[in-house]
């Protein structure tokens, strides 16, 4: 019996050191966090939306953690070669990622997937919002958007909507446009939104859906012409610009959202200080300044939270598979 009882004192007294040792070591951790740079993992090419989004970011974030925040350009399948990456490297507060919708139309894009967004990562908060715009080429003959349905209809078979590439959001904003037009047309993927911007540019395509941090400098210069934006409201980086809602497709809304996420078992306290740091970046005014001239809002406070773009993770999963499974479309 008192055999018995001291492995059960040995036992309880092994815990409580455990536990303590957890303790410090998670204490310590948060002191001495970061001790280095920290790589953010930007699942697409420099100079494009997200890149321009992750550098500014990063850019502002340093500054809190008293550490250099590197970006790293890992281009390849839809953005999935990325975020497999940072799934599998160690969780020691050293590696980030920042990925847009991507994330939320994964597991129903490929149907062979090597991680799972809403069980493989950690969450650390919400960015920023970027609204799209239906572009075409300044040479197309209509000037708005009725217009350009009239056109794009008796045009149909000779209408070329360029995309960044299977699964990209403005593939899927091109889908979700063709089916409120109840017409389709030929579709170009491209290898990014800069390739497919620039065969705009070049009149080698008709149309492109785009989000504004890579359009607004193009309309402004009257290189592109300007059918809409995708948000409900209009946005204060082009208050003059329509909406595609007021255009006459309802309740057409797009919005690209970009979230940052950790390794999953990145111990709570760095999570807690990077999510700090993040937010501290949010109120910069050069970041928020940056984000506005683009046409960007900075995600509201409940979503700027781990347990916020957990949420909302779930809620794009929910909205997008569904459609995406009634098209068809894979992109393995």
């Amino acid at each position: 019996m008192r055999q018995h009882t001291r492995l059960i004192r040995s036992a309880v007294l092994a815990t409580t050191v455990a536990v303590s040792l957890v303790l410090v070591t998670g204490s310590t951790l948060a002191q001495s966090y970061p001790a280095k740079p920290i790589s953010l993992i930007v699942p697409f090419a420099a100079g494009g939306p997200t890149d321009i989004v992750a550098r500014t970011l990063a850019a502002a974030m340093s500054k809190p953690l008293g550490q250099t925040v590197l970006v790293e350009n890992k281009l390849g399948a839809g953005g999935t070669l990325a975020a497999s990456y940072v799934a599998k490297a160690a969780p020691d507060g050293y590696t980030f990622l920042i990925h847009h919708n991507g994330m939320s139309t994964a597991p129903a894009l490929y149907r062979k997937l090597s991680f799972n967004p809403l069980t493989d990562f950690e969450y650390v908060g919400q960015v920023v919002d970027v609204p799209m715009t239906l572009i075409g080429r300044k040479d197309l003959p209509a000037k708005n958007l009725q217009e350009l349905m009239a056109y794009v209809k008796a045009n149909a078979s000779k209408i070329n909507l360029a995309n960044a590439g299977l699964g990209a959001v403005s593939h899927l904003c091109g889908m979700l446009f063709q089916k409120a037009m109840g017409t389709e047309v030929t579709t170009v993927p491209f290898s990014g939104t800069a390739p497919a911007l620039n065969a705009l540019l070049g009149g080698q395509v008709d149309l492109l859906c785009d989000q504004t941090t890579q359009t607004t400098q193009h309309i402004k210069a009257g290189t592109v012409k300007l059918f809409g934006v995708t948000t409900k409201e209009r946005i204060r980086a082009m208050p003059d610009a329509a909406t595609l809602n007021e255009g006459g497709l309802k309740d057409f809304e797009v919005i690209v959202w970009h979230g940052v996420y950790a390794p999953k078992g990145t111990p709570v306290s760095v999570i807690e200080k990077f999510n700090a740091a993040l937010r501290t970046a949010l109120k910069d005014p050069a970041f928020a300044n940056r984000m506005t001239d683009l046409g960007a809002e900075i995600a509201p406070d409940a979503k700027q939270t781990p347990e916020g773009l957990k949420s909302w993770l779930q809620s794009e999963t929910q909205k997008w598979g569904p459609v995406i499974r009634a098209a068809g479309v894979y992109a393995d």
